[in-house]
């Protein structure tokens, strides 16, 4: 077993140690018992009213899963930043499910204050779907309003706001209310399957696993003369780490959470990194960078390899690779080799599983919770799962190895000071228009 330095505090890190190191954070005013709210929707077969906060591709496809879902539920307010965007997805959603969809114009909220109009409308379900940054505070507001929420991954951008969602939580516990997470894996037949499997020792014990997301640019919506700089961030937020974490937290958080999930939910004992922007270098793509190679590395010797590109004209690779002492598992094709060789029967149509996507099916589980009055709480693996790939994004960024407590225990805030159009993001362009990008070996923790 390698010997570990400065990780060797955090080498017995583990699920209980990651719950119990973040809920000190929690405010002592949440720890006394608190009363259910009269609009924790329990159970019954009454009207199931929907509002949904974010309305780009991703929310928009929550409605209709939402809707899909319970036909006792309703899609009745609707908060954006942006209203163009709003009315864009309501006009969409509305042809989709016309019997359904019932967003009167004084329930369509734009601006940054969209989500707290929309919570005090009167709606039970809430699907947040704003990017990463805005989660902390969204699902605050909705759990302490008493509403029950599918919340999309990752759940924050920094260590403060895992905490701040992690207490949060624990809250809705004390509700009674549902938290189903987007990390819509977890929601997937041949994936749930493959790691029971996995579980019950059919590759034996795991020695190693590698997560690999590599493909092309993203999206850009460009920039137009009228634009602030605030407003130019928000329509292109993924390429700002204080709105999206970067593409290792925003889009590997699911390989992560899928290995995470292999390895039982232990967290990382420490990790380091490979990281950098080499190709995606005009002003226009932000912050963030274009590669990143993690090694995460756990008590027990086990080490994670996490690789996520976006450099266009290359090799790409979506994969979960877990190797065993007895075999290894294709956890992307559900497929075990080894001393037991087993692949999952269904036919798989990626990303979707079976007559149901896994989008899907976690909206079936989420609605069927609520009526039932037995809810479901996804908090600890999102909040896990979005630190880990925070903490690869910091071994990224910083050049240094970081242990799981000093992840945990992160001060880095990346908030901006105030919410509004003319107001200066947290991340501003120099006099040529450039971004200031962190510099392995020279960016600090904090």
């Amino acid at each position: 077993m390698p010997k570990y330095n400065k990780s060797q505090a955090t080498a017995r890190a583990s699920r209980r140690g990651f719950l119990m190191t973040s809920t000190i954070m929690i405010p002592a005013a949440m720890a006394g018992s608190l009363a259910i709210s009269r609009s924790a929707h329990a159970a019954g077969d009454g009207t199931l009213k929907v509002g949904l906060v974010g309305c780009g591709g991703r929310g928009s496809g929550a409605a209709v899963n939402a809707l899909n879902a319970d036909r006792g539920a309703k899609l009745v307010a609707m908060a954006d930043a942006f209203a163009d965007r709003l009315q864009s997805s309501r006009a969409r959603l509305k042809k989709m499910k016309s019997d359904q969809v019932a967003v009167d114009d004084d329930h369509c909220f734009d601006g940054f204050d969209g989500y707290k109009k929309l919570i005090e409308s009167g709606v039970d379900v809430v699907l947040l779907a704003s990017p990463p940054h805005f989660r902390p505070k969204h699902l605050k507001a909705c759990v302490e309003a008493g509403k029950h929420v599918l919340c999309e991954k990752p759940v924050a951008v920094d260590a403060p706001g895992v905490r701040s969602i992690l207490a949060t939580c624990e809250e809705a516990k004390k509700k009674n209310l549902s938290i189903v997470s987007g990390l819509c894996w977890r929601y997937n037949p041949g994936i749930r399957e493959t790691i029971k499997r996995v579980h019950d020792g059919a590759i034996g014990r795991i020695v190693a696993l590698q997560t690999t997301r590599n493909g092309g640019y993203a999206w850009h919506r460009g920039r137009k003369p009228q634009w602030t700089e605030m407003e130019f961030q928000l329509r292109n937020w993924y390429y700002f780490t204080w709105l999206s974490g970067d593409h290792n937290v925003e889009q590997q958080v699911h390989g992560i959470d899928k290995c995470s999930w292999a390895m039982r939910d232990e967290p990382p004992a420490s990790a380091w990194a490979l990281s950098g922007r080499q190709v995606r270098t005009d002003p226009k793509w932000g912050d963030i960078f274009d590669h990143h190679a993690v090694v995460y590395e756990y008590a027990s010797g086990v080490r994670m390899y996490a690789f996520a590109r976006q450099q266009p004209g290359c090799y790409n690779d979506y994969s979960e690779i877990l190797l065993g002492t007895k075999g290894r598992c294709n956890l992307q094709k559900h497929r075990i080799e080894g001393e037991t060789n087993w692949r999952h029967k269904t036919k798989r149509h990626w990303p979707h599983e079976g007559p149901k996507g896994m989008h899907q099916i976690e909206q079936d589980e989420l609605f069927a919770s609520i009526r039932a009055g037995k809810p479901i709480n996804n908090g600890h693996y999102m909040c896990q799962s979005t630190l880990i790939g925070i903490l690869g994004r910091m071994v990224g960024y910083t050049g240094q190895m970081i242990t799981w407590d000093e992840i945990v225990n992160s001060k880095q805030d990346l908030s901006p000071e105030s919410y509004a159009w003319d107001a200066d993001p947290p991340t501003l362009p120099d006099e040529t228009g450039n971004y200031p990008v962190a510099v392995p070996g020279v960016t600090k923790f904090v």
